[in-house]
């Protein structure tokens, strides 16, 4: 929600993190689950704290 709330594509949030970008589908998809690092890395691209990007209650599907 947040990458596409501030108009960020896949391919540059992947080069910010030196992710490759299909890393970036997996995560939000729920594919994928980030080292602790890389979901540091995240939240501090965004600006927000890291509860803010994961969590470990499930989001909510967008749209339903």
């Amino acid at each position: 929600m947040l990458r596409a709330e501030r108009d960020v594509s896949r391919r540059r949030l992947a080069e910010a993190l030196g992710v490759h970008y299909q890393t970036i589908g997996y995560l939000e998809r729920g594919e994928y689950s980030p080292s602790l690092h890389l979901a540091l890395r995240i939240a501090h691209y965004f600006e927000v704290p890291v509860e803010v990007v994961f969590s470990t209650e499930p989001f909510p599907r967008i749209g339903h």
